[in-house]
């Protein structure tokens, strides 16, 4: 059974990095197409240097992770399916239960796949996404402008034991610094007692912002006698509990943050009394991800127990890529129905999967009793 188990789960993986292969060439040819619009275009600041060939070329080899990230579930489904579906139209798969193969070994042997895949679409997600998103971010912003939200740019907020601040950040320049940074700082009572506003800033360690070009007033905050202080300085410490990836959720898309990064900015925001049901929901989505590769694997393993006519694998095949894409986009809708409505986040986030898993597992039931 062992020589089966790994029959099976090398012909699927083969299947599957071929299915991916594939789709994930043709993401890229869109995205050259889109590219090529801005080819000849002038970075900013730099006289002389236009984007070209190789700046598409990078771009496009920084894309690849992404989009591999988002069709492994999907290509494991359809490379499942072709395999399954080959197997039982020349009835291998039907010998093989013959030899042994009972469902719940045939369950097994896919799980691992399902594990294996799982595994390697966490890693992709969690490490290498973030990163390669980040610096792509960042090159295009040399030759489109400073990354930013629009003209009011992205605001943070943060409890201390002295009171709070309302943190504002204008934009990302270049080089993933915060730029145009207004920072309002208020005492226990809710008074105004600090304005300070900076060019730009740099994150020198954990829990400070060295604030450059900044100028901070100080206001009496109701004292008698007391002047208003006004002092400019070219570098300015200020400790914080932001970091960059809590800016960068509010400046980029946060597909760019890691699981952990999401947590921790979940309970900034709950910390802060703010709403976080649309990052709470982003978190468990990006949580139940990597199992969706196990939901796969459960929908895949109805089809070994089918009976196939002549050239009639093309069809399952074709139910099976429907039937990804539709499992994609219940994915995403119940993310958006879940904010709007404040359903509870990780229940919003696992519901495709459990819909998907029934369905199947209740198929797989059905055709092993019809047997």
């Amino acid at each position: 059974m062992k020589t089966v188990r790994l029959l099976i789960q090398r012909e699927i993986l083969k299947a599957t990095l071929w299915t991916l292969t594939g789709f994930v060439s043709l993401m890229t040819f869109f995205d050259l197409l889109d590219e090529l619009k801005s080819l000849g275009q002038p970075a900013i600041g730099q006289p002389g240097r236009v984007y070209g060939m190789k700046d598409i070329a990078i771009d496009l080899a920084l894309g690849l992770p992404t989009h591999a990230y988002t069709l492994i579930p999907i290509c494991l489904l359809i490379g499942g399916v072709f395999v399954m579906a080959r197997l039982a139209q020349h009835s291998e798969f039907t010998v093989l239960r013959i030899g042994g193969l009972g469902p719940g070994l045939a369950l097994r042997s896919l799980a691992l796949t399902g594990v294996l895949m799982g595994v390697a679409t966490f890693v992709v997600g969690d490490f290498v996404v973030p990163a390669m998103e980040r610096q792509q971010a960042l090159i295009k912003s040399q030759f489109q402008g400073k990354i930013s939200t629009g003209r009011t740019g992205a605001w943070l907020r943060e409890r201390t034991d002295q009171g709070g601040a309302a943190i504002n950040v204008g934009a990302l320049n270049a080089d993933g610094n915060p730029e145009a940074i207004r920072i309002f700082e208020f005492n226990a009572e809710g008074r105004l007692t600090r304005e300070t506003q900076a060019a730009w800033a740099t994150l020198e360690t954990e829990g400070t912002w060295v604030l450059h070009k900044a100028r901070r007033v100080v206001y009496p905050n109701g004292e008698q006698g007391a002047a208003v202080e006004d002092k400019v300085w070219d570098a300015l410490p200020w400790s914080t509990s932001l970091n960059a990836s809590m800016v960068s959720a509010e400046l980029l898309r946060n597909s760019r943050m890691s699981t952990i990064d999401l947590y921790r900015y979940v309970r900034h925001l709950e910390a802060n009394d703010q709403n976080a049901q649309r990052f709470e929901i982003d978190f468990w989505r990006k949580v139940f991800y990597p199992l969706s590769c196990m939901v796969m694997v459960i929908m895949v393993l109805p089809f070994g127990y089918l009976h196939f006519r002549k050239g009639g694998i093309a069809g399952y095949v074709f139910v099976g890529v429907m039937t990804g894409i539709s499992f994609y986009l219940l994915n995403n809708l119940f993310g958006f129905i879940g904010n709007l409505n404040g359903w509870t986040p990780w229940l919003a986030a696992a519901s495709p999967s459990l819909i998907y898993s029934g369905i199947s597992l209740t198929a797989f039931g059905w055709l092993v009793a019809k047997q």
